[in-house]
């Protein structure tokens, strides 16, 4: 009996110090906020939390999002590959689009999870819900619209879903507890959802600060309480999983700020010296980050947590950014371009890593890496590098030895993705950008403002930051160059090492590029 209690100890300590042994992991992720809005980048916004992970971690100087847009850069930080490899080529989704990661895919969540991690989710998911639906459209008990609006057609569907029943849900995709909603809060349904059901029906209708996009609301919903709500669920998850000492856990949390409709709560509403709605809402999406710190300090876990702060792509013109660069703010930096761009300022973006066990504070980094990266990095922290199989994580190129400063990410080259497919790819400090503008919202837009410019575009990163001189025609070997390896990461499947894998579906470049790089045909 004395040797089966012992034995039974001894299990129980060795499940304990196992858990010890990895890091509990936090992914915190803004929506449309820009490298240059970070008070420690020199922005005129204040945002002390995220100052503090400055301070006591690393900042990444050249971190990207795989897309300039919502959905895709989510789908790469999720599956740890390029969003273009999807069903998915361009564009985002709504709140009524079905799931967009087949549940056979597995995510950093199904990963973990299968390691022994416990998995949370809090927030914004924007990767497609799969609700049941109803045979007739419900009409609301009670509108808060002005008579004679009409709703967009895409957003109407909210009113044919059935809230009373289950629903295919990030619970579907590896996590264990999910508290959140199903997609900006300018895209209805506008109701939470805890693991697979909403918490109640959607009966009224309305929109946002102006009304942006109205649709089936839940009686109780307010978004202007969305971060609040979110910071409290986490720091319950937070405190809850601090309890259980046999397992850690990873908390994936998307916020929905600053993204439309801007709408700081009270407590923040007049506080940015900017002046601006915009700086108020960066500033209370600082405050959850600081509540998320707080609740690991106060559980005494902070020490082997590690964090990642980072936004889904640069800020969006609907930041008032030219009012703010007046004032000497520079919300996408001095980058050129802004959110849906192919231009640095649509995908270059905040990244700051704090695990005071690991990481140095006060530290910086100029490797370029990707949000996908987060599944490898998060695989090599929990000592797991061995066990990703050829058909995960394709395009995900660990950063843990930066980290740590043992080394530097492996990643050769990295492919960037605008809102309406353009693609880009970077190698060391020259950039090619497959379309003729911004392959997005900023000037030059795709179409008649592009007609008479060069097919494609080429920069000098070191030299040309602000993507001012064109060199495609000063260097087509280096264009032909790029082009073959972008040609080659795309017939490949995978741009990591491993065995060939299949994209779901071919990419649909426009013909005048197929016509100039044959390459880029597809079988």
């Amino acid at each position: 009996m004395l040797k089966y209690i012992s034995f039974v100890i001894f299990s129980f300590l060795c499940i304990e110090l196992n858990a010890l042994d990895k890091p509990n992991i936090i992914f915190i992720l803004a929506d449309d906020m820009g490298y240059g809005d970070m008070s420690n980048e020199g922005g005129l916004i204040p945002t002390p939390h995220l100052d503090r992970m400055a301070n006591e971690g690393m900042k990444f100087t050249d971190a990207h999002t795989s897309s300039s847009v919502c959905t895709p850069t989510r789908y790469g930080i999720m599956t740890g590959r390029y969003n273009w490899r999807s069903e998915k080529k361009k564009g985002v989704l709504n709140g009524t689009s079905p799931a967009l990661i087949p549940q056979d895919r597995v995510t950093i969540a199904n990963f973990l999870g299968d390691k022994g991690y416990h998995t949370g989710m809090v927030g914004k998911w924007h990767l497609g819900i799969t609700w049941q639906m109803l045979d007739e459209a419900k009409k609301p008990e009670k509108s808060f619209l002005k008579e004679g609006f009409k709703l967009q057609k895409r957003h109407n569907a909210s009113w044919l879903v059935d809230y009373s029943k289950p629903a295919i849900t990030p619970v579907h995709n590896g996590f264990d507890y999910f508290y959140g909603i199903a997609a900006s809060l300018d895209m209805p349904p506008y109701v939470y959802i805890e693991n697979d059901k909403a918490i109640e029906m959607a009966t009224h209708q309305r929109g946002f600060a102006t009304p942006y996009r109205p649709g089936a609301t839940g009686p109780s919903f307010d978004a202007t309480y969305c971060l609040m709500t979110f910071a409290d669920k986490s720091r319950k998850y937070i405190a809850q999983q601090a309890a259980d000492k046999t397992k850690p856990f990873f908390l994936y949390l998307p916020l929905t700020s600053p993204h439309t409709p801007i709408l700081p709560s009270e407590n923040f509403r007049g506080k940015s010296p900017t002046n601006t709605e915009y700086g108020d809402f960066v500033m209370e999406t600082d405050w959850v980050v600081g509540e998320v710190m707080a609740e690991l300090d106060k559980q005494g876990i902070a020490d082997n947590t590690l964090i990642i702060f980072t936004a889904d792509n640069g800020c969006s013109p609907t930041g008032s950014i030219p009012e703010h660069i007046e004032l000497g703010h520079y919300p996408n930096g001095k980058w050129r371009g802004h959110k849906a761009d192919i231009f640095e300022g649509g995908h270059r973006v905040p990244f700051l890593v704090r695990w005071p066990a690991k990481v140095k504070g006060q530290t910086k980094s100029d490797s370029t890496i990707c949000t996908t990266d987060f599944f490898a990095t998060a695989a090599e922290a929990a000592q797991l590098s061995d066990t990703i199989k050829d058909n995960m994580a394709e395009d995900s190129f660990s950063f843990y030895a930066d980290l740590t400063q043992t080394g530097k990410t492996k990643r050769p080259f990295t492919i960037h993705h605008s809102i309406n497919g353009s693609f880009a790819i970077r190698q060391d400090k020259w950039k090619l950008n497959l379309c003729p503008g911004s392959g997005g919202w900023s000037s030059p837009r795709p179409g008649i403002k592009t007609q008479g410019m060069p097919l494609i575009q080429l920069y000098d990163l070191e030299a040309d930051p602000a993507e001012s001189k064109n060199l495609q025609a000063a260097h087509p070997e280096i264009v032909q160059k790029l082009v073959n390896q972008l040609a080659k990461e795309i017939k490949n499947g995978r741009s990591t090492p491993g065995a060939k894998q299949t994209n779901e579906g071919a990419i649909p470049f426009n013909q005048d590029i197929l016509d100039k790089f044959p390459q880029l045909v597809q079988d």
